[in-house]
Formats: structure tokens, C-alpha cells, sequence
């Protein structure tokens, strides 16, 4: 009898054992993670990080949750208003709610899934409406409105939507090559338009500058004939009180003579000068003088006659 006790003992001693290193009783929790604890399949508690306690064969971990931030990217395709075709890429983030693990848990059996089908409704109902011009303008609009679609429903199920963010548009590829082709089109107009313009004010400044130019240079003329004339008028009347019995004419024959042998001169001390010589004899000045007279003479009278 004692026998058949000890032999019962024994056994069970083992059964308690094997249990034990099929369940161990004690268990860790990494922080910012959940465990759900079941007693004979049913829910017992939600364990904490740290070190755990539970009871062996009869509790058992169902499971466990990461109370961190997550993303889930969604690839989305639909087409616009104006029937082009396009991916839009929604970047959810998304956490545990740490009061609503229970739902989070036992609710949804995969709440990625969940939220998949609710970007790819919000978008196929939205895109639809807006140009394809106008969504690049208008993504933050279906991001919101995303955002207050996933919130309303994933809150029941223990989860909380930190963030959507419409990440990229992509057109199809011949769309997005005819859009950078219009976009090169009209920034070469522009760029032929400002050149048109600088090219117009470049010739402007440049008819400005030759007018001023000119201007100056007719003053210049003017200016320089005055000075010689008044410097012709001094010469005279100092000549005339200096030499008694001198004309203004023989004054003017004796500046035209000086002159002229000044400019012959200046011909002989360049060697490499090409110049042809008419006849040039002293007697030639009377006529040169009496040509400039009649010249003056005849200048006169025609600003008199005006």
C-alpha cells in the first residue's frame, strides 16, 4: 500500500515537473509590448512589462502586442477627373490603443488588412472628383480626409490613427513624360520672351547712347568752329593794332598760309604717310581765301533770308 502511495506520489511529482518545463510559470515582457494571458482559453488578464507570473498548464500566452508606432504604406490605384490613371501612395501611422488591448486583440484578426481597405475606399472616392493637375494641390485633403475615415472606425477596434500622409503621386509614364514636355515648352517661351525683351532694351540703350553720342559730338564741332572763330577774331584785331595799314584780308591770307604750311609739315614727318599732293603754290592761297570768303558771304545771306 505504501508502495502503490509512493508510486502515485512519484507521479505526480513528474506530471508537476514536466508541466513546468512545458509551461514555465514565469515569463518577461519586453517594454512597449503587451501579453494577453488566457485561463482554459478564456481571457485572464493583459501582463505588463517586466517579470511575469502565471500558472502553469492552466494560464496559458495567447499572444502579444507591440504598443509601438507603426507604418503602414498603401499602394492605391485610381484615376482622375480627367481619366488619367495614377498610383497614390497613403503612409498611415498608426499605434495600440494601451486602455483597448482587449479589442485590439480579440476584434480584428489582422488590422493592417482593416486599414488597407479603408485607404483604397477614401481614395477611390475621392481622386475620382479632382484633376489630375489639381491633386498634386489637393493631397492633403485626401490625407485628412483618410485620417478622420480610419479614426472614426479603427478607435471601436483599440486602435488610434497618429498620422496619414499622401507620400507620392505617380501618373502613369507617358502621362508624366507629356507633363514635363509641357512644362519644358513653357518655360522655353519664357526664356524666348525675357531674351526678346533684353535683346529690345540692349538695342534701345545702344540708340540712346549713339544719339548722345552724336549729340555731343555736334556740340563738340560747334563748339570747337566758335573757338576758332573767336580765336580768328582776336588774331585779326591784335595783327591790325600790331602792323599799320593791315586789312583784315591780308591777316586771314597770312592764317590760311600758315596753316597751310602746318599741314604740310605734319605730311612730311610721317614716313608712312600715302598722300597726294595737288599744285600748291603760294599763289593758289588767294584763291583758297576768296573761296572761304564767298562761303561766309554766302552763309549770311541765307540766314538772313530766313
Amino acid at each position: 500500500m505504501e508502495y502503490l502511495f509512493f508510486m502515485c506520489g512519484f507521479g505526480l511529482l513528474g506530471i508537476i515537473i514536466l508541466a513546468v518545463i512545458v509551461s514555465p510559470p514565469i515569463f518577461i515582457v519586453k517594454q512597449q509590448t503587451v501579453a494577453v494571458v488566457e485561463r482554459f482559453g478564456k481571457f485572464a488578464r493583459i501582463a505588463t512589462p517586466g517579470l511575469q507570473f502565471k500558472i502553469p498548464v492552466i494560464d496559458n500566452i495567447s499572444g502579444r502586442l507591440s504598443l509601438r508606432v507603426k507604418q503602414l504604406d498603401v499602394r492605391a490605384e485610381t484615376k482622375t477627373l480627367d481619366n488619367v490613371f495614377v498610383h497614390v501612395i497613403v503612409s498611415v501611422q498608426f499605434y495600440v490603443i494601451p486602455e483597448k488591448v482587449y479589442d485590439a486583440f480579440y476584434k480584428l484578426l489582422n488590422a493592417e488588412v482593416q486599414i488597407n481597405s479603408y485607404v483604397f475606399d477614401v481614395v477611390r472616392a475621392r481622386v475620382p472628383s479632382i484633376k489630375l493637375d489639381d491633386l498634386f494641390e489637393k493631397k492633403d485633403e485626401i490625407a485628412t480626409a483618410v485620417k478622420n475615415e480610419l479614426n472614426e472606425t479603427m478607435t471601436g477596434f483599440g486602435f488610434n490613427i497618429l498620422n496619414a500622409l499622401v507620400t507620392d503621386i505617380e501618373p502613369d509614364k507617358k502621362v508624366k513624360e507629356a507633363m514635363n514636355e509641357i512644362n519644358a515648352a513653357q518655360r522655353l517661351r519664357v526664356a524666348a520672351t525675357e531674351k526678346g525683351e533684353a535683346d529690345r532694351i540692349l538695342k534701345v540703350k545702344a540708340a540712346e547712347a549713339d544719339a548722345q553720342s552724336k549729340a555731343l559730338q555736334g556740340k563738340g564741332i560747334a563748339d570747337q568752329r566758335k573757338a576758332i572763330i573767336e580765336g580768328l577774331k582776336e588774331s585779326v584785331e591784335e595783327f591790325q593794332k600790331g602792323v599799320e595799314g593791315s586789312t583784315s584780308q591780308d591777316v586771314m591770307n597770312l592764317v590760311l598760309l600758315t596753316q597751310y604750311f602746318d599741314t604740310l609739315k605734319e605730311v612730311g614727318q610721317n614716313s608712312a604717310t600715302n598722300t597726294i599732293l595737288i599744285p600748291h603754290s603760294p599763289g593758289g592761297l588767294n584763291d583758297l581765301a576768296a573761296q572761304v570768303r564767298d562761303a561766309i558771304i554766302t552763309g549770311n545771306q541765307v540766314t538772313k533770308t530766313r
